[in-house]
């Protein structure tokens, strides 16, 4: 790999008025001749001229935009009918419009036409041995918000290595649009010929455009963290059409989980949406590469979302989720969803008979506080029947649940594949922290942010009726995360307090009974995390003190410690146990950290939970793997979970996947070697 060294040629002082954009570009005729262009916040664009050296001079100021100039882009010299190279500059601004400069040594001419181009001549300015005269050419008038982005599309190359410049710009704005202008062939104006965009009510608008090469694609982006493209698949005239781009959060991912059997993948963030993802497999070719893909975004929500669980069991597709705020919320999957989750897995569902399910899709309401259901045989939602008046604030575009048979595209995410909000859970007294629910799906426990043992107090939630039936008490500060074990006996906490609570746990026809079995302190900083062994009464706890701990309930009244793991390096912020060997009680225990590398340790012997023999065979733990850390995050790990392994066959491959501050998910395939 060749060395490269990076040295200050030049350094420009602009004056009290930032400059945002630049464009650097070499003048026509003199090769060894460099032209910049600078805007700012002072309205005007300032162009020097330099050379290879480095040293460049200010040659004049153009005067036009009335507001901040946000991008300028140099085209390559054009060849215009007095046979001369023009270079050619365009800007964008705040005030909506777009401006094209023109520039041209041709001064002799352009003084003797005596004509329109006289009264918008610019400036001119001396560069080597030759004059140049700038000039208006366009002004661009079509957006309705700020145009945030400019760009000439790419030069293509001719027969001789010569380049040529295509007389097309593109334009993105924050009107949530995107457009291409070209001349028109017979009386030169500069007309918008293309216009793509976004409906979705989401997104704010489009911070910048850019081209594919090939001039056939172009791509927006924006604040959402989302990206569109367009390409031209038309072959006598232009048809440009939305095409499949990658996607995912904007903010740091907090939670996520796997569902039922874990054929996809729902996570929580920051950016205060709900996303699923899954691969999607060719209907061609069903062995053909999976690429995983966002199918589905159900919720779109006023707060930053913390937690979340898929609540287990028969029946419909749904989950419980908390946030910045003091209710959990519960979602159902639509119709629209479960025929596109079987389009994308090529598999057959649990339930093949979709009649129970009622909702085809979900709205969200004009204030955004909650998603209405869309029912399939055109029943009105009962809180929307007095809302239909032509000043009602519930006038918003209907959604279209779609069934898609390829993966959807932003537009269509953010609009068309919300889950209907099924019911709210009142009971906490701060913003929402942990949540889990048992593997029977009949129980949903949940805590929040406490400086207090009465709000520290974990609530018991009835699936189905959704009434809240216990109050568990015994940590002092926020419970951090939770989770049952394999046969639900127990529920396992832990706290900011430096302790763990194990609770007894029994569902009733009545509610749930339950009783703190013990209480221990464990670590001596935050415990992070927490996971039970999938054959026994074992369970993990991380904490911030770098370590991870290994300990077993006995005789449902006390707990003893295993083993403690080597310290780490960092805090340990994320655990999951799955099981691989149930004769031997072994499994894998993933280990996240605070500064987002993940290791795998093998852990094996003690007592599964289905042995009624007392005694505990050697418990052992050793380290499998660490990830490269090129795969890791490159910070914090929030959650990591394993998906629900094949009972058919333990030593094929299984799923891990995570979750972490620097906004990304990750899915690793971990095999037996």
């Amino acid at each position: 790999v060749g060395c490269c060294k990076v040295s200050c040629l030049h350094s420009l002082s602009v004056g009290l008025k930032p400059m945002v954009s630049l464009s650097l570009a070499v003048l026509p005729e003199q090769e060894g001749c460099l032209i910049l262009a600078m805007g700012g916040l002072d309205h005007k664009v300032h162009i020097y001229c330099g050379d290879q050296s480095g040293k460049f001079i200010k040659a004049c100021e153009l005067k036009g935009h009335s507001d901040w100039i946000r991008s300028l882009d140099f085209s390559l010299p054009v060849m215009t009918s007095s046979e001369k190279h023009s270079l050619f500059l365009v800007s964008s601004s705040q005030d909506k419009t777009i401006r094209i400069w023109k520039m041209t040594s041709d001064v002799q001419q352009r003084k003797d036409n005596i004509g329109m181009a006289s009264y918008i001549e610019g400036p001119l300015f001396v560069a080597g041995n030759t004059s140049y005269q700038l000039s208006l050419e366009s002004l661009l008038v079509g957006h309705e918000d700020w145009v945030y982005s400019v760009e000439w599309q790419p030069p293509t190359l001719l027969l001789g290595g010569e380049a040529h410049q295509p007389m097309s710009i593109l334009s993105a704005s924050m009107d949530k649009m995107m457009m291409i202008w070209r001349p028109e062939k017979n009386t030169g104006l500069w007309i918008n010929s293309v216009t793509v965009g976004e409906l979705s009510h989401s997104a704010l608008g489009f911070y910048g455009g850019h081209w594919e090469p090939d001039g056939k694609s172009i791509l927006a982006h924006g604040y959402g963290g989302f990206f569109h493209m367009w390409r031209d698949v038309g072959l006598d005239s232009e048809n440009w059409q939305p095409q499949i781009v990658p996607s995912g959060h904007f903010a740091p991912v907090s939670d996520l989980t796997w569902s039922r059997s874990g054929e996809y993948l729902l996570t929580v963030s920051h950016d205060q949406t709900a996303r699923i993802f899954a691969p999607w497999r060719s209907h061609v070719n069903p062995g053909d590469v999976i690429c995983w893909r966002e199918i589905a975004r159900p919720q779109i929500h006023g707060h930053d979302i913390n937690c979340v669980a898929f609540v287990q069991g028969t029946g419909n597709h749904r989950f419980v989720c908390g946030a910045d705020e003091k209710v959990c919320r519960v979602f159902e999957a639509t119709l629209s969803f479960l025929r596109t989750l079987q389009e994308a897995t090529l598999l057959k569902p649990d339930n093949e008979d979709f009649d129970d399910v009622q909702v085809l899709g979900a709205n969200m309401s004009a204030l955004g506080l909650s998603q209405k259901p869309i029912y399939t045989h055109g029943k009105e939602s009962p809180s929307s029947a007095s809302n239909d008046g032509p000043d009602s604030m519930e006038t918003i575009p209907d959604a279209v649940p779609t069934v898609f048979t390829e993966p959807p595209v932003e537009d269509q995410l953010a609009w068309n594949t919300l889950w209907p909000e099924s019911h709210k859970l009142y009971g906490h007294g701060n913003e929402l922290f942990s949540i889990c629910c048992d593997h029977a799906g009949k129980l949903v426990a949940s805590s929040c942010k406490a400086q207090s043992a009465p709000v520290a107090e974990i609530w018991l939630w009835e699936v189905g009726t959704w009434k809240a039936v216990g109050r568990l008490q015994s940590h002092n500060l926020t419970v951090t995360q939770m989770e049952f074990s394999s046969d639900n006996a127990f529920l396992l906490s832990v706290s900011r307090d430096r302790h763990l609570s194990v609770f007894s746990i029994k569902k009733t026809e009545e509610g749930a009974q339950h009783h703190l079995v013990t209480k221990h302190e464990a670590h001596k900083r935050i415990i992070w995390a927490c996971s039970w062994n999938p054959f026994g009464y074992e369970f993990a706890t991380g904490s911030r003190d770098k370590t991870v701990k290994i300990w077993c309930v006995q005789d449902a009244s006390s707990v003893k410690l295993l083993a403690t793991l080597p310290q780490f390096r960092e805090s340990v912020t994320a655990l999951a146990w799955t099981g691989r060997d149930r004769a031997r009680n072994a499994g894998i225990i993933a280990v996240g950290m605070d500064n987002g590398l993940i290791e795998l340790w093998s852990v094996s012997g003690g007592r599964a939970a289905s042995d009624s023999s007392s005694d505990l065979s050697p418990f052992s733990v050793a380290c499998m793997l660490r990830f490269d850390p090129l795969l890791c995050h490159v910070s914090t790990v929030h959650r990591l979970r394993w998906q629900k392994p094949d009972s058919a066959d333990e030593k094929a491959a299984i799923e891990l996947s995570s979750c972490g501050s620097d906004h990304c998910v990750r899915v690793f395939a971990v095999r037996d070697t």
